[in-house]
């Protein structure tokens, strides 16, 4: 029996568009091969240019659909020269995030062999980990408050709540044992704060604990901040699930995609109880935008992803197995290099790229 999924789909800004409706394409051809699963595409607008436009960053209309969704699929959003009043950037994906409750966000770091990295790999090292960024608190909590007093002094707040963390710690340990019964990682769950600094952060780590101890059959650790950052560089392979605060994870996960050989190779994901996004990691990168030269890969990785949260989600064997096949198409096509962009040693076009993974899942 075949289950129909809706999709919302967010085009986004700048080169969003352009990486949107190759992947798009990918998803409607595997799913007419498919005997258990169909997909619908439902485009609403969102973004810089359509607050440019029409004053309204994310229209309630387009959030009402994203709630009705069973998954969103959501391009770069922002323009640099479109901002707030207060002087920030416009992220609708942060307010989506925030609205559907997406705490989890899920980071992966993946090096396959023939990838570009600016690490020297020795001796069959793998780097395959994932980082888990909470995605609704922290120090984005208070974005959009502008607590500017005087013109002299600014405040942010960073906000830890028990709810959110144990929601939170559940997802990186579930994950955890998902990646170990794969054969994809050593079982080991850990704990990125600045514990040893801020109230806040020994708060996190300590519910961070109670968790671990319910799954005597996982590893756990912590390390702050400062020093994941040092050896994510140094031993990138030592790590299997880490586990972080909103800006933390932030940041991090930028390194992570450097680490992978840029932003072009970094798909994500933002999971709730109900409601998930998937989005790449990288920017709308107005500079090439309409140029047909921008890296589609990191856009079709996160729709992998899409298929296979669906997949498991709704106990889709086949699904999961397509989100797979897809993932495994890119980084076959990243291997030996056939049809990929510029970015990547090649001369592929945006469309030709996709057409490339596409021909691999024939």
């Amino acid at each position: 029996m075949t289950k129909t999924f809706k999709i919302a789909v967010f085009n986004g800004d700048g080169i969003g568009p352009e990486i949107m409706q190759p992947t798009v394409d990918l998803l409607e051809g595997m799913a007419k091969t498919s005997q258990t699963y169909g997909l619908v595409f439902d485009a609403v607008p969102a973004g810089a240019a359509h607050f440019a436009e029409h004053g309204e960053s994310l229209p309630a209309s387009s959030l009402a659909t994203a709630r009705t969704a069973d998954a969103i699929l959501l391009s770069a959003m922002g323009l640099p020269s479109v901002r707030y009043a207060d002087g920030t950037e416009i992220s609708p994906q942060i307010e989506i995030r925030k609205e559907l409750q997406l705490y989890a966000g899920v980071r992966p770091v993946r090096i396959v062999p023939g990838q570009p990295t600016p690490l020297s790999l020795k001796d069959g090292q793998a780097v395959d980990f994932v980082l888990i960024r909470e995605s609704t608190e922290g120090l984005f909590h208070s974005q959009g408050t502008r607590d500017v007093r005087n013109d002299a002094t600014a405040y942010e707040t960073l906000k830890i709540t028990r709810a959110t963390s144990e929601k939170l710690f559940r997802f990186a340990f579930s994950l955890a044992h998902a990646r170990k019964a794969a054969g994809r990682g050593s079982g080991q769950v850990t704990c990125v704060d600045k514990a040893n600094v801020f109230a806040a952060f020994a708060f996190f780590r300590k519910i961070f604990d109670e968790e671990a101890a319910r799954h005597p059959d996982l590893k756990s650790d912590h390390a702050y901040v400062d020093a994941t950052a040092l050896w994510m560089v140094e031993k990138p392979w030592v790590f299997d699930v880490m586990v972080t605060e909103n800006m933390f994870g932030d940041i991090l996960s930028d390194l992570g995609a450097g680490l992978m050989g840029g932003l072009g190779l970094a798909p994500s994901a933002d999971i709730g109880d109900d409601h998930a996004v998937f989005q790449p990691c990288h920017g709308s990168a107005p500079d090439i935008a309409g140029q047909g030269i921008a890296n589609p890969f990191a856009m079709i990785l996160s729709a992998a992803m899409m298929l296979d949260w669906l997949g498991e989600t709704h106990g889709n064997t086949e699904m999961a197995a397509d989100g797979i096949r897809l993932r495994e198409a890119v980084e076959d096509a990243i291997e030996d290099r056939e049809g990929v962009t510029r970015d990547l040693g090649g001369t592929a076009t945006t469309t030709e790229a996709a057409a490339a993974i596409a021909a691999r899942l024939t």
